[in-house]
């Protein structure tokens, strides 16, 4: 009979698991005593007519130094590395006067949906973590006769990373200052008038990055005038059943979600062909037809290409039954959805 080695497999992450809390749990001790307190780190996310899904993260966060005009100053990657997660900490958030405690998960993130009565729009509402002062945040609330979403990848979409060769993400993610990271040419313009086009829809920036640079990414949409949306990251890491998170089950699943969340909703997929965007659009496209206006696929430069390890391979999508459209930047996306009629040929640019 041969030898099972799935069990073994399994224990063995599970363990790795276990020991990356207990090394968090031992952060978290030397944190309180030299007298820093958690707090929530609040994430933009969206919600519909009757619930919200909150997002943000506990954490113990080192003190960001200002300078002499009183502004923070320049941030660089590793240091939102270096904040201490709280796992398991029990968050009070405060919905239109409502008051709901929820449980943060082995990484201190928090990931839930909770009922509310909201007007359809960007809503605020708070969150707090042992008695400490609310920290206010923002949810986009679908309104029940919208139609239309974007859902669009962050690295090399929206910023220039060059995510998916190692030694360069780990220098993007934790060498480079903030202000030095370059947004792909166009796409804020893109984005700005697909939102126009189309008052009320939701915008999700969908990435396989980690929490962590949640707030470096906040400021990086809001210096480079994108237009506002909720965030969908990552936590980094092992979980319960292998060494590391899945970025394509995580984006696959998140939009997933969103069809089941907004079944009347159909969403302009926007991504690159410097990871699986694709492959993963395909798939969703398949299996959602009729949840998908429009597919816009990034085209890397050759030096891009080469620093992201290479183009993936783009399916033939001629016979598809929506929309796809690819160029090398934002302005030529644009061109393409106009032609394809999912922004208006006579909108103003």
């Amino acid at each position: 009979m041969p030898e099972n080695t799935a069990a073994p497999t399994r224990a063995k992450v599970l363990w790795l698991a276990r020991l990356e809390y207990r090394f968090h749990a031992w952060r978290e001790r030397r944190a309180r005593r030299r007298g820093q307190k958690p707090t929530v780190t609040p994430f933009p996310c969206y919600a519909g007519p009757d619930w919200v899904r909150v997002l943000g993260r506990v954490m113990i966060v080192p003190p960001v130094k200002q300078t002499e005009s009183g502004e923070f100053a320049s941030v660089r990657g590793w240091r939102s590395f270096v904040a201490v997660p709280i796992g398991y900490a029990q968050v009070t958030v405060t919905i239109g006067g409502t008051e709901h405690v929820v449980v943060a998960d082995r990484g201190g993130v928090i990931d839930t949906r909770l009922p509310a009565q909201l007007e359809p729009g960007w809503q605020t509402f708070t969150l707090s973590v042992e008695g400490g002062e609310p920290v206010e945040t923002r949810a986009f609330v679908v309104g029940p006769d919208i139609r239309f979403g974007v859902v669009s990848d962050v690295d090399d979409t929206v910023m220039v990373t060059a995510l998916p060769r190692p030694l360069l993400a780990a220098w993007n993610s934790f060498v480079v200052d903030e202000h030095a990271r370059q947004p792909v040419p166009g796409m804020a313009v893109l984005m700005e008038r697909v939102v126009r086009d189309h008052p009320g829809s939701p915008l999700i920036y969908l990435s396989t990055g980690a929490w962590n640079i949640a707030p470096t990414l906040m400021r990086f949409l809001r210096r480079h005038v994108f237009p506002p949306g909720a965030l969908l990251l990552t936590d980094w890491g092992p979980t319960h059943d292998r060494w590391f998170r899945s970025g394509k089950d995580h984006k696959l699943s998140n939009l997933r979600r969103l069809a089941q969340e907004f079944p009347n909703v159909r969403w302009l997929l926007i991504g690159d062909d410097g990871q699986h965007d694709d492959e993963i659009y395909t798939t969703f496209t398949d299996e959602n037809p009729h949840n998908v206006v429009a597919v816009a696929i990034r085209r890397l430069s050759p030096a891009e290409a080469v620093l992201a390890g290479g183009r993936t391979a783009v399916n033939d999508h001629a016979a598809a039954e929506v929309p796809w459209v690819s160029d090398n930047d934002g302005a030529g996306l644009l061109e393409r959805l106009e032609e394809a009629g999912v922004v208006s040929a006579d909108s103003p640019r």
